[in-house]
């Protein structure tokens, strides 16, 4: 099955809308498909600013309408914990929202961005997919990663060359309860770095208060150049701040 039969068979269709190179391209091939289409984006604390800034700057560009509503992860145990299957607990609740929403707009089919290289095994959030009955598109017609940026760029998508993203709890080790503060220590973190030219960055947490930089192998020397700005900027949040010599 292509991704233009797909949306021939379902002309109205709801997307979950991150703003990341996949669920971008999803919400531009529906609109080329001429679908009657629709985006959702869940806002909590484990999303940067960032990502909602460009959900709307890309839907807006599109020309689609897009839904913004926020949901307090944190007032769920099995996520504020931060147990190994945080994941799947955190998707389940945010699909579900993302059901109410759109079946209050009269919306009864549900797709999300993941593609034909995302692994099972390594997504907690595909057990939720499956369960609450989510269409993935893109996976179901074998489009990998590359392909999508392939066409995304071939579109003239700005998403197209948009390094991958983990929501902000993944920086915080399992089994370490997540905290408002932590994620806008982290948050905070990566905003300073991204504004200093870095960017495919990640700003883990080191218990108790240290943090851990990781860069793509380009930005180490750059990363060394501009030690002190990098300190001036996480030190009032981390006592310790290593760089991580093992590039992402």
């Amino acid at each position: 099955m292509s991704l233009q039969d797909f949306f021939k068979r379902n002309k109205r269709v709801a997307v979950a809308f991150s703003s990341g190179v996949d669920s971008s391209y999803l919400l531009y091939a529906a609109k080329a498909a001429k679908c009657d289409v629709r985006a959702y984006f869940i806002k909590s604390q484990f999303q940067p600013r960032r990502e909602l800034n460009d959900a709307i700057r890309f839907a807006g560009r599109l020309g689609v309408s897009l839904t913004v509503d926020a949901l307090n992860v944190l007032e769920y145990p099995d996520v504020a914990k931060n147990p190994p299957d945080r994941c799947y607990h955190c998707k389940t609740q945010i699909l579900k929202r993302l059901w109410g929403l759109a079946r209050a707009d009269g919306f009864d089919v549900l797709c999300d961005g993941s593609n034909a290289d995302d692994d099972e095994s390594d997504r907690q959030g595909t057990r939720a997919l499956r369960e609450l009955g989510v269409m993935s598109p893109l996976k179901d017609c074998g489009l990998i990663k590359a392909e999508i940026r392939r066409l995304s760029k071939q579109a003239d998508l700005f998403t197209h060359d948009k390094p991958s993203y983990a929501c902000l709890a993944t920086r915080i080790p399992t089994g370490t309860p997540i905290t408002v503060r932590l994620l806008e220590k982290v948050e905070s973190a990566e905003e300073a770095l991204f504004d200093m030219g870095f960017s495919d960055l990640r700003v883990r947490l080191v218990p108790p208060k240290g943090a851990k930089i990781q860069l793509p192998d380009s930005q180490l020397d750059m990363a060394a150049s501009r030690r002190a700005d990098i300190l001036a900027a996480l030190q009032p949040d981390f006592n310790s701040v290593v760089l991580d010599l093992e590039p992402r």
